[in-house]
C-alpha cells in the first residue's frame, strides 16, 4: 500500500475561479482563514484546462506565502475545493479535477461549477436553487440525496440569456439601432456615448472592433442600463424586465425538476448583477418568483464566493459546526440577506 503524504496544512485549498476574478484561500480544519490571494479571470475554455489550471500556481504560491509557508513540498493541504466559471459540463468537471491533481495542492480534490458554491455560501445545507447573474448567468438545484437539477449553460448556443455580457451587448444592440433609425428612441444611447467619452454609440462600438476600447469595458454598461431605466426609459426597462423573467425561469425549473415547488426551499441570488441590489431587479424578479413558486424563499448572498469553495471542502473533510462559523465569521458582514 502506498502511504500518503501527511498534507502540510490540514485544511482546505478553497478556490473560486470566475469570469472576471479568481480567489484562493488557505482554511484551516478548524475554519481558520490562513492565507488569500486574488488574481483575474479563469478561462479554460479559450486556453485549456490544463493551461487555465497552471495559472492558479501563482496565486496558490501567494496563499501559503500569506500562510507562513513562501516555499514548501510535499502535498499542500488536506482537501482542494474548488468552485469553477465555465466548467458547465459533467466532463469538463472531470478534466478539470484532472488537471487539479497534476499539482501538489491538496491530498484530494474536487471540481463544481460556481454556481454550486452560491448555493453552498447562502444554504446551511444540500438543499435549494441558486441562480447566479455575474458575466453570465447559470442555475443549479440540490437535494440531500445528491440529485442535481443543472443547466448546460453555453450562452446562446442553449438558450441563455442575460448576466452582465448579455445586457452589456444588448444595451449596445438597441442604442445603434435607436442611432441609425432601424430601432425606436432610447436615452441608452446618449448615455452610452457620454460614459466612454465618445460622440456615439456607434462610434463606441467602432472603438471596440477596432481594439481601441478593451471589450471588457462593456460590462460598464450595465450601471449604465440601470441609470437610464431608473430615469424612466422604457427600452432600459424592458431589458431589466427580461432579465427578471430568464433569474425567475431558470429557478422556477430547476424547483420542479427537484419537486420543490410545493415546500419551503432557499432560492440563492448571488453574481455581480443581483448583488448590487438593484431594487428595478430585485422588485421585479421577487414579485415574479412569489407569483410562480410562492414558497420559495429567495436570499441575496453578500459574501465573497470562494465562502462557498471553503464550506464545501470543510464539508468534505466533515468539519464541525464551529468551524463553519469560523469560517462564515471571518468573511466580514451577514451571510445573506432577504431578497
Amino acid at each position: 500500500m502506498t502511504h500518503q503524504p501527511e498534507p502540510l496544512l490540514p485544511g482546505v485549498l478553497a478556490i473560486d475561479a470566475g469570469n472576471s476574478k479568481t480567489d484562493v484561500a488557505l482554511i484551516g480544519a478548524d475554519g481558520t482563514v490562513l492565507g488569500t490571494a486574488r488574481g483575474g479571470g479563469f478561462a479554460p475554455q479559450k486556453i485549456g484546462g490544463a493551461a487555465a489550471v497552471a495559472g492558479l500556481a501563482p496565486l496558490v504560491e501567494q496563499a501559503a506565502a500569506a500562510a507562513g509557508h513562501p516555499a514548501w513540498n510535499g502535498v499542500l493541504t488536506s482537501h482542494v475545493s474548488a468552485c469553477l466559471a465555465n466548467a458547465d459540463l459533467p466532463v469538463e468537471e472531470e478534466a478539470l479535477r484532472r488537471a487539479l491533481e497534476s499539482h501538489p495542492w491538496g491530498a484530494s480534490t474536487t471540481v463544481a461549477n460556481d454556481t454550486f458554491g452560491l448555493l453552498r455560501a447562502g444554504t446551511d445545507g444540500p438543499r435549494g436553487v441558486a441562480v447566479v447573474c455575474g458575466a453570465g448567468i447559470n442555475c443549479v438545484g440540490l437535494l440531500p440525496d445528491g440529485r442535481t437539477a443543472r443547466f448546460p449553460a453555453l450562452g446562446e448556443l442553449t438558450g441563455d440569456w442575460g448576466g452582465g455580457s448579455g445586457l452589456a451587448v444588448t444595451s449596445m444592440w438597441h442604442a445603434v439601432r435607436s442611432e441609425d433609425g432601424r430601432g425606436g428612441p432610447t436615452a441608452l444611447a446618449a448615455a452610452i456615448a457620454d460614459h466612454f467619452g465618445l460622440p456615439s454609440a456607434g462610434a463606441v462600438a467602432e472603438a471596440v472592433h477596432l481594439g481601441q476600447l478593451p471589450s471588457a469595458r462593456l460590462h460598464e454598461l450595465v450601471r449604465v442600463l440601470f441609470a437610464v431605466a431608473d430615469d424612466g426609459d422604457a427600452v432600459a426597462r424592458d431589458l431589466i424586465d427580461r432579465q427578471a423573467d430568464e433569474i425567475v425561469r431558470l429557478a422556477v425549473v430547476a424547483l420542479g425538476r427537484l419537486d420543490l415547488l410545493d415546500s419551503p426551499t432557499p432560492v440563492v441570488l448571488g453574481g455581480g448583477v443581483l448583488a448590487s441590489r438593484q431594487p428595478l431587479l430585485l422588485d421585479n424578479l421577487t414579485a415574479r418568483l412569489a407569483e410562480a413558486a410562492p414558497l420559495a424563499e429567495p436570499r441575496i448572498v453578500v459574501a465573497p464566493p470562494v465562502l462557498g469553495a471553503a464550506l464545501l471542502g470543510l464539508d468534505h473533510l466533515k468539519a464541525d459546526a464551529a468551524a463553519q462559523s469560523r469560517l462564515r465569521e471571518a468573511y466580514e458582514g451577514p451571510r445573506t440577506m432577504a431578497a
